[in-house]
């Protein structure tokens, strides 16, 4: 499966406009622009650099209102930048391609360090622990790529993590199986969060989400993706390949029709360990007392990826939106987890 096949933009690439960076949101976009966050902007004082010039995050926390943080900063000085979607009926944030100054792939930046002589500490720590999955998974190193900071060559090693991207769904479950499998006792330098670690990952979230302890903690349980290779924070980020995508941007129509709270059982997890994360749902029942057929739990906060597997009972909060299928007038509705409208108190937690 070679991840260059008819490339378009993905998940977790990076495009750059006039200093500003962008890190690209999901596989579908439409024809005149890229659905994407501001993550970087220039900043003489910033941490991040690049040569001379030196950038700041403005994603403080991956959630919603630090989301729509960026939201006003660019309504105020670049509107451009801001997209009222007709499909999803949101505003969002999405670059027109003709702003578009560079497109990073992240597999080609992987490839480009496989095959330079002279890496920094944490360039040679990205091969490393790559070659580590590509041999534990079977998967070959041209699946993978390196996004965030290392992909745009703005990372400090002495605090960067690493992301890693993994194209193809197949390749993605082969990863994910290893570094499940993979016993605490290895000597691969692959670790689990130690306690110390764990207490601080589990009171960011229930600062940031609305989750308790205990819930983080049942979160975390889950997180096959996430670790620490060689005392450096790592992750790994599974991407659909195009041939895989089933659907396109404009195929469906989304109406919002409120906030709401839903008890359901998984149906089919197989799609969610990717963004969006999809949950295929049955015995759905809603709090509020509204009438709707919903067949799906989609959530694009990452933290709630892969947390549920079939047969398992979810309670989710967030918007309840009435889709329309255009290919084939299927209707039906779906909870989407991570809108601008749930403002934060949107949430997933597994019942049993």
């Amino acid at each position: 499966m070679n991840c260059l096949e008819e490339r378009g933009f993905r998940d977790r690439d990076f495009i750059s406009t006039e200093g500003f960076l962008f890190c690209v949101v999901g596989p579908y976009h439409p024809a005149d622009r890229v659905i994407s966050y501001l993550k970087y902007l220039p900043d003489p004082a910033g941490k991040w650099r690049k040569g001379k010039d030196r950038f700041k995050r403005v994603m403080r926390t991956y959630t919603i209102p630090s989301l729509l943080e960026t939201f006003e900063l660019l309504k105020n000085a670049h509107p451009q930048y801001l997209f009222f979607s007709p499909i999803y009926n949101i505003t969002m944030t999405a670059v027109p391609r003709e702003n578009i100054v560079n497109h990073f792939e992240p597999e080609k930046k992987l490839a480009k360090l496989f095959k330079k002589s002279r890496l920094d500490s944490l360039q040679r720590k990205v091969v490393r622990f790559v070659s580590l999955l590509s041999k534990l998974s079977a998967v070959s190193v041209s699946d993978f790529g390196i996004t965030g900071s290392i992909l745009l060559n703005i990372h400090n090693p002495s605090f960067s993590d690493m992301d890693v991207t993994v194209y193809g769904s197949e390749n993605s479950y082969a990863v994910r199986k290893a570094l499940t499998e993979l016993p605490l006792t290895s000597n691969f330098n692959v670790k689990r969060f130690n306690e110390a670690k764990l207490a601080k990952w589990v009171v960011q979230k229930t600062q940031n989400h609305p989750l308790n302890h205990t819930e983080a903690e049942r979160i975390y349980e889950r997180k096959w993706n996430i670790g620490i290779f060689d005392h450096t924070l790592f992750s790994v980020h599974p991407v659909k390949l195009e041939k895989e995508l089933i659907e396109k941007y404009g195929d469906k129509i989304y109406h919002p029709s409120g906030m709401v709270t839903v008890r359901a059982v998984v149906d089919d997890s197989g799609d969610s360990i990717f963004l969006p994360a999809t949950y295929k749902v049955r015995e759905v029942k809603i709090e509020e007392n509204i009438e709707a057929n919903v067949e799906e739990m989609v959530t694009y906060e990452g933290l709630y990826d892969s947390l549920a597997e079939k047969g398992e009972r979810i309670e989710v909060k967030g918007k309840l939106e009435h889709v329309v299928d255009k290919r084939t007038n299927a209707k039906y509705d779906r909870v989407l987890v991570g809108s601008p409208e749930g403002k934060g108190v949107e949430y997933v937690k597994l019942l049993d």
